[in-house]
């Protein structure tokens, strides 16, 4: 095999096409017909990609290749930029899309999570030294105290709490997301620990006769939290796959890749965590009847359900 030849003659048949493409993604106007134009060449420069791999094509073909392919592929799936619409559409569209395309990370996530939680759960009822094994006696005094009274709070305090619940959810879903780099990893660390950790606390409580108390506290806003906490981890685990399987590209043109995707699963993730703080913040602790507070869990879930579920079918 001749590296030299072979590099003029793959190159001589598929230049012109690259250009094309390269010209492409240097118009950001174009029209239906310049979108699909773009589309088919970028499907066929994966394949020149795909090719180029298999015939032993130079690294600098194979680096100019995998560049352009992640431009294209980042124009024709990457998040648009369109303002405050834009943004909304990301979130309400783009999103719940994401979520079911990367449906083996986020079940995955789930199983992490709620596996441990029911661990969790179970062996605080149980055995009742199940608990301390997992959170400090201090921990557990705490809970038993602040859900041991009244959980009403006056309006003057909901601004406040709804703040410190941003700061507090978004922290945990971040280390979930961010500890992604380590191959993954620390996002499957975070995701048992917190559904560990969770579930140990409610069933302790329970077990003390207090769980009537939480769940009247945490059913309305769980449904977005929790499941923001597992889009924040699977997200991770998308992060950690990216930067493991590379699928033949180099790391840079992986993450490159997985952009798009990774965007769209932190986005919604932090939508879902910021209406679990405003819910936690203005109605979690209010007053309303506790058969009134499940009703509302009841909605909430079927409104995260569905959103996952139906959002974005069928638009374009």
């Amino acid at each position: 095999m001749k590296p030299s030849a072979d590099r003029d003659a793959f190159v001589g048949d598929r230049r012109e096409r690259w250009a094309r493409l390269e010209r492409s993604l240097a118009d950001p106007r174009r029209d239906a017909a310049a979108w699909s134009t773009l589309a088919s060449d970028y499907r066929a420069v994966c394949a020149d990609l795909a090719r180029g791999r298999a015939l032993g094509v130079p690294a600098d073909v194979l680096e100019f290749l995998d560049q352009l392919a992640g431009r294209a592929h980042n124009t024709l799936y990457g998040a648009r930029r369109g303002g405050g619409l834009g943004l909304l559409t990301d979130v309400a569209v783009g999103f719940p899309r994401e979520v079911r395309d990367q449906a083996v990370f986020f079940w995955l996530a789930t199983l992490l999570f709620y596996g441990p939680f029911l661990v969790g759960v179970f062996g605080s009822l149980a055995d009742p030294s199940f608990a301390a094994s997992v959170l400090s006696e201090p921990e557990l005094e705490a809970m038993e105290q602040a859900y041991g009274s009244d959980l009403a709070r006056g309006f003057s305090g909901d601004a406040t709490m709804a703040g410190f619940y941003v700061w507090n959810n978004v922290g945990i879903a971040f280390r979930c997301f961010a500890t992604g780099a380590l191959a993954g990893l620390g996002s499957v660390f975070y995701l048992v620990y917190n559904g560990l950790a969770i579930g140990t606390v409610l069933g302790h409580l329970t077990s003390v006769g207090l769980g009537g108390n939480l769940l009247e506290f945490v059913c309305g806003h769980s449904a977005w939290e929790l499941t923001g906490v597992c889009v924040a981890g699977a997200a991770g685990l998308r992060l950690g796959w990216a930067l493991v399987v590379t699928e033949g590209r180099t790391v840079a043109g992986s993450l490159r890749a997985a952009g798009s995707s990774l965007y769209r699963l932190v986005l919604g993730a932090t939508a879902l965590l910021l209406v679990a703080a405003a819910i936690e913040g203005f109605w979690s602790a209010g007053p309303a009847p506790r058969a009134v507070k499940h009703g509302f869990a009841v909605v909430q879930v079927a409104i995260v359900a569905s959103w996952l579920w139906f959002g974005g079918r069928g638009a374009r």
